[in-house]
């Protein structure tokens, strides 16, 4: 008969996202993974296969807990402030991180550089993410401008992608350059109105 799992699932991902995305994946070791998860190396396997199976399971957590609601404004009948709140939002949270916050900068930007580099399973994840992003920042300039022509639209979703993609990143190791890109972009609003 086989063991049953003795243990809340979504917790132990919560708390590997966490390590993930203070540390990215080749930074994080499987101790890293059992002291935050409280699990043992043997049942992060059974669970979850190995390392990487667990970094799947917590960037799936991150894309439904902390990427599509915030993008929900942008993609679910945006109102034409949309873009600019989302900004504001985003703007807000960089701003609240910390030196000492495991959640800084965008975990799958960070990983773009690690893992992503070299995975083409992580790859397409990130590349499906940046599409995702740029589709809802399109969205919101739809609602926005919505006499604009397509492709003054599609030059504007790759400036506020850029400046959004630029903003993540930095926030890492600079939230206040993070903050000031952000800023930057919610101008172009304001002289695209």
């Amino acid at each position: 008969m086989a063991r049953s799992q003795e243990f809340d699932t979504t917790s132990a991902i919560a708390a590997a996202l966490d390590v993930f995305w203070a540390r990215g994946y080749e930074g994080t070791s499987l101790t890293d993974l059992e002291t935050a998860t409280g699990l043992s190396r043997s049942s992060l396997y059974n669970s979850f296969g190995n390392k990487r199976g667990v970094f799947d399971a917590a960037v799936q957590m991150y894309l439904e807990h902390v990427i599509r609601p915030r993008l929900r404004g942008l993609t679910d009948n945006p109102t034409p402030d949309a873009v600019e709140r989302y900004l504001t939002s985003l703007r807000g949270a960089i701003t609240t991180m910390t030196p000492d916050s495991p959640r800084r900068g965008c975990l799958l930007l960070n990983a773009a550089a690690g893992i992503g580099a070299h995975d083409d399973a992580v790859a397409a994840v990130i590349r499906s993410y940046r599409q995702e992003l740029s589709d809802a920042i399109g969205s919101g300039l739809q609602a926005s401008f919505p006499n604009a022509t397509a492709a003054t639209l599609a030059d504007r979703t790759r400036i506020l992608l850029s400046c959004t993609v630029s903003a993540l990143v930095l926030a890492r190791v600079d939230t206040a350059q993070a903050s000031a890109t952000l800023e930057s972009a919610r101008h172009l609003l304001v002289e695209w109105s």
